[in-house]
């Protein structure tokens, strides 16, 4: 596989001061083109720092060493949010203006980034409504953020982050505030678009099952580290590190089915 983009040896501090933690110390990681890549671990792992470094999103008193080089299809070039990557938040009540209404959000980032007349970018914030499974897509339109459940804010909030057909998509514990039945709802819906669309997947989250769903390859990161990275089975069936582990046994009742059903079935 082509490469997107490559990590080396990034760190990250929030505080000057040296005799603190990085919130991400020396992280090195490949990320392909149309890969679907899962970066898991607790909280204060360093993985959402990792994604919004990536995303050119940290704050300004952030310091940053290392490096993020980009390939195809960019070139070199840095990339631009919005166009490029696509970020989805944990909250989408965050991220999307309560005092605007949907129609109103993703049509501005269609023309913003794709050029589209006021029309054609309604037109296209419809079409985007539909392929995010929400029904009455003209109601969704005229309808404000506190008027739609968390769920449905949520696909609103996916909507808007690849309505310019971003070549990467950066899921940043976008599950997490939702019940499991919306959680799997909202798994597949990324894995179809991701698919669809052809782009690259980085999904941030706390939950190895939902990753081991979703991601043919998974990072673990453990206090601002990368502790191991590899293919999903693997991760999986034959974790190297104890931490890795007891993410894997800190399911409790959790189905393990799927998780087994990632090792191929042996020829009849």
């Amino acid at each position: 596989m082509n490469p997107l983009l490559s990590i080396r040896d990034l760190t990250v501090r929030y505080d000057s001061r040296h005799d603190k933690a990085p919130a991400l110390r020396s992280a090195s990681l490949d990320v392909s083109v149309g890969e679907r890549l899962a970066i898991i671990g607790e909280s204060g792992s360093g993985k959402s720092t990792l994604a919004l470094a990536i995303a050119g999103l940290l704050p300004r008193p952030a310091r940053i060493q290392g490096s993020i080089d980009w390939f195809l299809p960019l070139d070199g070039k840095a990339p631009l949010g919005g166009r490029d990557i696509g970020f989805v938040f944990q909250d989408p009540s965050g991220s999307l203006d309560p005092v605007m209404s949907i129609g109103k959000q993703i049509g501005e980032v269609i023309r913003t980034h794709l050029g589209l007349g006021r029309r054609a970018a309604r037109a296209r914030a419809a079409e985007l409504i539909e392929r995010v499974r929400l029904p009455d897509p003209r109601a969704v339109l005229n309808a404000y953020p506190h008027q739609l459940s968390g769920g449905q804010r949520q696909r609103v909030a996916i909507a808007a982050a690849i309505a310019a057909g971003p070549k990467l998509l950066i899921a940043d514990e976008a599950t997490s505030a939702l019940d499991t039945i919306v959680q799997a709802e909202i798994v597949t819906l990324i894995r179809q678009l991701v698919a669809e669309d052809g782009m690259t997947l980085i999904f941030i989250s706390h939950d190895i099952a939902l990753a081991a769903e979703l991601a043919q390859r998974v990072a673990v990161f453990r206090h601002g580290e990368l502790v191991e990275v590899g293919e999903t089975a693997d991760i999986v069936t034959k974790p190297r590190t104890a931490y890795t582990r007891s993410l894997l046994d800190a399911h409790l009742g959790l189905d393990a089915a799927p998780l087994l059903d990632l090792t191929p079935p042996v020829p009849a």
